[in-house]
């Protein structure tokens, strides 16, 4: 967990580093965090958003393509999800209480398709854990499997591009590319925080039902 942690925290060293000793292999790797991140319901710690701002940082150096990242990770982030539902459709009931699921992550997800609807699939792309227990979720209350690839596709396509561009645009700038370090916490604290007010939106609720 700790060399997980570190990889997480040091993208702007580790992901360099990754490019400069595997070469093409690299985007291969890219795919498959984002495919396990994604696809795997016990595995939403793996990196996201930081992971595709500085992908974009890359390749806004040049040391990556960005129109070849963006259809990976898209890909990735499209059959991830599908993965996740097919699981969830057929295994779902099985795995609620398993080991491998904290029922936290499950309820706090079932909320954000309360307030919602079938858009959660689209704004839990932005949203950490919650990301990859929505398709998993929506396999789980069989959702219509067109109307779930058409949210799948848009959420993926706006999650990917908005991360990429953004680090391929904006990483250049230099007050960013001296404090990337910096900018991927940041991306990460933010990305934790509509987890935690939903969390704690619920706990209010929660208190309010016992109180009357």
């Amino acid at each position: 967990m700790n060399t997980l942690l570190d990889f997480i925290l040091h993208l702007d060293v580790h992901l360099p580093l990754l490019v400069e000793q595997f070469g093409w292999l690299s985007y291969g790797i890219l795919f498959l965090i984002v495919f396990c991140e994604t696809g795997l319901v016990f595995m939403p710690f793996l990196p996201g958003d930081s992971l595709l701002f500085v992908a974009g940082t890359l390749a806004g150096q040049g040391t990556l393509q960005v129109l070849l990242l963006w259809t990976v990770f898209t890909v990735a982030a499209i059959l991830g999800d599908s993965l996740n539902y097919w699981v969830g459709t057929h295994f779902g009931r099985r795995l609620e209480k398993s080991k491998f699921i904290r029922p936290e992550y499950l309820e706090k997800t079932k909320g954000f398709y309360e307030e919602y609807g079938k858009k959660t699939i689209i704004i839990a792309r932005f949203v950490p854990i919650v990301r990859t227990f929505a398709p998993f979720v929506a396999g789980m209350g069989h959702m219509n499997y067109r109307d779930f690839l058409f949210y799948n596709i848009v959420g993926a396509i706006a999650w990917v591009s908005s991360f990429i561009f953004a680090g391929y645009f904006f990483g250049q700038i230099p007050w960013v590319e001296a404090n990337l370090e910096k900018v991927i916490l940041g991306i990460i604290i933010l990305s934790i925080i509509p987890p935690i007010l939903e969390v704690w939106k619920q706990h209010r609720a929660s208190k309010s039902r016992d109180t009357k």
